[in-house]
């Protein structure tokens, strides 16, 4: 008899108890998950500085090739291009640095300038094999967060937090 009464005395959780373990549970996870997941302006900042290495790296190649490569973007990302010897026009495949990119989810090249005047049509950037540049300014913005990456006539990239854009002029510090 007595060790019916032991064993009536074990008990497991109680539904109640169940429920505060899973709900902490619940709440760490999001806290966890809250402060690990980037905010969109760190995101922003890491493509923009991605498209500033690249657009650099593509002036760069161009020089030294000989041939003209161009940067075409349009809303889920950009790829890059290179001229062949009939003027005709190529996606770069063979380069792992100038492949196609995805923009991530919400990402947007919100505005495109060259030399003080919006393009006409896409939007396309053309680095040519004697050097020579022209000014440019690409916005991306990602929710609130914006930045702009700038080209200026020397060849300097950089990356600008904002529009980079003021009064319709290409941002050139």
């Amino acid at each position: 008899m007595k060790s019916m009464t032991i064993s009536g005395r074990r008990r497991g959780f109680t539904l109640v108890e169940m429920l505060v373990v899973l709900m902490i549970m619940g709440l760490f996870i999001g806290l966890v998950s809250t402060i690990t997941r980037p905010d969109d302006r760190a995101v922003l900042q890491l493509e923009a500085e991605r498209l500033s290495q690249l657009l650099d790296f593509a002036a760069m190649e161009a020089r030294l090739t000989g041939k003209s490569i161009a940067w075409t973007a349009d809303e889920s990302g950009y790829r890059f291009w290179r001229a062949g010897d009939d003027a005709s026009w190529s996606e770069i495949r063979d380069s792992e640095l100038l492949r196609a990119r995805t923009l991530p989810q919400g990402m947007v090249v919100s505005r495109f300038r060259v030399e003080n005047m919006r393009p006409r049509g896409a939007m396309r950037l053309e680095f040519t094999s004697q050097g020579a540049s022209l000014a440019f300014a690409i916005g991306m913005s990602l929710g609130a967060a914006h930045y702009a990456v700038t080209g200026s006539p020397v060849g300097e990239v950089r990356v600008l937090l904002g529009e980079g854009i003021a009064n319709g002029e290409v941002a050139l510090r």
